[in-house]
C-alpha cells in the first residue's frame, strides 16, 4: 500500500513520555493516597460499588518498583465515536506491556464492547501496531457503541475474559464507556475474578474532565482541525465580503469545542449552550443577538461574518426543551394516531389540539422544514431526533425573517446572504497533534503501570498538561470518585458526570470579555494547519482552554 510522506514521517515519530515513566520499569512505583468519595450521592454509590468504592488516588513516581514482572495478558476495547490518538493509547499500552515482560500479550477486541461479548479479537503484535502509530482513526480494531448492561452481558464479558486468560481489560471511551468500565470492574470483583478493568478518557467533545482528568484525548486535535477550517472560511469571508457563514460544531452535551474554536479564531458570534440555558434565552432572543452583530457590521459596509453554533444548542433553549418533551410524550401516547397523519398541514392542526399554547406558538414560528423534521425523525425509542435538527439552517431562516422586519422600519440597510456548514466528522480521525500523540501514548503506558500494580476500577490519568511532557504527572483515579446518580430512561443510574462549560471559568470569562469587540470588528485569527515539526511553541502547545484553566 502506497502511503503519503507525512504518514511515513508520523510512523517514525517517537511520542514523549513523562519523566517518571521514561526510566526502567523496575524503577516505577505508585504512591497511594487516602480513601476517596464520589462527587455526589455517596451513600447510593457506596452501596452499588461494594467492592470498588473509596479507593485511593494513585500517583506514578520513581522509587523501588513493586510491579509484577510476570508476563501479562490484557485486552483492549475502543468504545464510542472516534477521537484522534486512540491508536497511540494502544501503542503505549502495548509498549508498556512488552517493556514489563517481552512475553506479555495484548488482544484487541473487534468492533467495540461487542467484541468482548462475542469473543471477537485479534492479537496486537509489534508489526500490527507499527502500522498505526501516531495516526488518526480507530481502524486498528474498530469501535462500537454496544453497552454492557444486562446480567447476561456481564456474564458473557467475564466468560470471554476468563477463557482468554486475561489479567486485565482496558476500555478506551467517554463518560458512558468509563461508567461501564466501573460497573464491569465491580462485577468481576464481585464474582471473585482477579481480572482488572482500567479506563482511558476519550472524547473530542471535551466533556470528560475534572480536576483529576484535565483533558479527554482527541479534543486538542479536533479543535485545531476545526479552527483551521473556520480560519479558512474567515479568510474567504474577508476576501469575498458577501457571505455570513453559520458553522455548526460537534458538541451535543457541552460547548467546549465551540468555545475553544472561538478563542482560536475570534468569530463575530459564538453561541454557548450553557449560557443560553443559564439565561433562559428564547430562540427569538438568540436570533436578536445574531442580528445585532449583522446590523452593527452592516453600518461599516461589512456585510459578511462568521457565527459558531454548538451542535446541542436546541436542547439548551428552555422553550425548545419544553416543546421537544411535549412532542416526545405525544409520540409515545398517540403514536398510531399521529403516524396515520401524513400531511404536514393536518399534523399542525392535530398539534393545535394537543400541544400547550406556548409550545404550539413556538412550533408555528419554526421554518416548515424544521417542523417536519421534528415530527418525522424519531430515534428507536420514538423520541425526536434532536441531533438531526439543522440548527444552523434554522437560525439562518429566522435571521432572514428578522432582518426583513428590520428593513421595513429602516433599522437595517445591509445585504444578507448566508451559507451553512457543519464540521463534525472532519475532526474525529485527523492525524493527532503532537500533544494528543504524546498524551495518548502516556495514557496507554500509564494504563500498563496500573495493571502491573494490581489496580482495578481506575481510569488512567495524566496531569500537569500545560507543562512540557517530561513534567507530566501520570497516575490513576478511582472511577467511582467521578460519579453521581442521574435519571436515565426513567430510573436512577450511576454515571460519570459530564463536564459542561463553566460560565465562571477562565476560558468563558476570556471569551465573554472580548466577544463584544468581535461582534462589530473584523478580528479574525487564522490558526492554519496543525504543525507536527518545528519549535515546541508551534508544535507542542495545548489548547487555549487548557492554558486558561491553569492560569495561562
Amino acid at each position: 500500500m502506497e502511503i503519503s510522506a507525512l504518514q511515513n514521517a508520523r510512523y517514525a515519530y517517537t511520542p514523549k513520555l513523562p519523566g517518571c515513566l521514561s526510566c526502567p520499569v523496575e524503577e516505577i512505583t505508585l504512591k497511594m493516597g487516602g480513601p476517596t468519595e464520589a462527587i455526589a450521592d455517596q451513600n447510593e454509590l457506596r452501596t452499588l460499588f461494594k467492592h470498588s468504592y473509596g479507593k485511593p488516588i494513585a500517583l506514578c513516581t520513581n522509587g523501588k518498583g513493586d510491579m509484577t514482572k510476570r508476563p501479562l495478558t490484557a485486552g483492549v476495547i475502543l468504545s464510542g465515536g472516534q477521537a484522534p490518538g486512540g491508536h497511540n493509547v494502544i501503542a503505549g499500552l502495548y509498549d508498556g506491556l512488552k517493556r514489563g515482560n517481552p512475553g506479555s500479550t495484548l488482544y484487541g477486541f473487534l468492533g467495540g464492547p461487542s467484541g468482548l461479548l462475542e469473543d471477537q479479537a485479534v492479537e496486537i503484535t509489534g508489526e500490527l501496531v507499527g502500522q498505526y502509530r501516531n495516526t488518526g482513526g480507530f481502524d486498528i480494531i474498530g469501535s462500537g457503541r454496544t453497552k454492557i448492561a444486562t446480567p447476561e452481558q456481564f456474564a458473557a464479558a467475564l466468560e470471554t475474559a476468563t477463557k482468554r486468560g486475561l489479567d486485565a481489560v482496558v476500555i478506551i471511551g467517554g463518560d458512558d464507556s468509563n461508567t461501564n468500565a466501573a460497573l464491569l470492574a465491580e462485577y468481576f470483583t464481585g464474582q471473585g475474578s482477579p481480572i482488572q478493568v482500567i479506563g482511558c478518557p476519550k472524547t473530542i467533545d471535551g466533556d470528560l474532565k475534572n480536576e483529576y482528568i484535565e483533558a479527554s484525548f482527541g479534543f486538542d486535535t479536533a479543535v485545531k482541525t476545526y479552527s483551521e477550517l473556520i480560519g479558512n472560511i474567515e479568510r474567504d469571508a474577508t476576501s469575498a465580503k458577501k457571505y455570513w457563514h453559520f458553522i455548526k460544531l460537534m458538541g451535543r452535551s457541552a460547548s467546549h469545542i465551540a468555545l475553544e474554536c472561538a478563542l482560536q479564531t475570534q468569530p463575530n458570534v459564538c453561541l454557548i449552550s450553557e449560557e443560553v440555558e443559564a439565561k433562559g434565552l428564547s430562540l427569538s432572543q438568540i436570533v436578536e443577538e445574531i442580528c445585532a452583530s449583522i446590523v452593527k457590521r452592516a453600518e461599516d459596509k461589512n456585510n459578511f461574518g462568521v457565527v459558531l453554533v454548538p451542535e446541542g444548542l436546541i436542547e439548551f433553549v428552555p422553550e425548545m426543551k419544553k416543546l421537544i418533551k411535549e412532542l416526545n410524550d405525544l409520540m409515545a401516547g398517540y403514536a398510531d394516531e399521529l403516524g396515520a397523519i401524513t400531511n404536514f398541514i393536518d399534523q399542525v392542526y392535530w398539534l393545535d389540539q394537543h400541544l400547550s399554547y406556548e409550545s404550539l406558538d413556538l412550533f408555528k414560528t419554526l421554518p416548515p422544514a424544521i417542523g417536519r423534521q421534528l415530527l418525522a425523525d424519531r430515534d428507536p425509542h420514538g423520541n425526536v431526533q434532536v441531533s438531526r435538527i439543522e440548527t444552523e439552517r434554522l437560525l439562518i431562516e429566522m435571521v432572514e425573517t428578522k432582518l426583513a422586519e428590520l428593513k421595513k422600519i429602516n433599522a437595517y440597510t445591509g445585504k444578507f446572504s448566508a451559507l451553512a456548514h457543519f464540521f463534525g466528522y472532519e475532526g474525529r480521525c485527523a492525524f493527532p497533534s503532537n500533544f494528543d500523540a504524546d498524551y495518548c501514548y502516556s495514557l496507554g503506558f500509564t494504563a500498563f503501570v496500573l495493571i502491573a500494580s494490581g489496580l482495578t476500577g481506575y481510569i488512567s490519568s495524566v496531569k500537569n498538561l500545560v507543562a512540557p511532557a517530561e513534567q507530566w504527572l501520570p497516575g490513576g483515579i478511582p472511577l467511582t470518585m467521578m460519579m453521581n446518580m442521574e435519571k436515565r430512561h426513567g430510573s436512577s443510574k450511576p454515571v460519570i458526570k459530564k463536564a459542561l462549560v463553566e460560565l465562571a471559568g477562565a476560558p468563558f470569562k476570556e471569551f465573554a470579555a472580548r466577544r463584544g469587540n468581535w461582534a462589530k470588528q473584523t478580528c479574525y485569527q487564522f490558526p492554519g494547519a496543525i504543525q507536527y515539526y518545528g519549535p515546541p511553541e508551534v508544535c507542542d502547545q495545548p489548547t487555549k482552554t487548557l492554558k486558561l484553566e491553569h492560569g495561562g
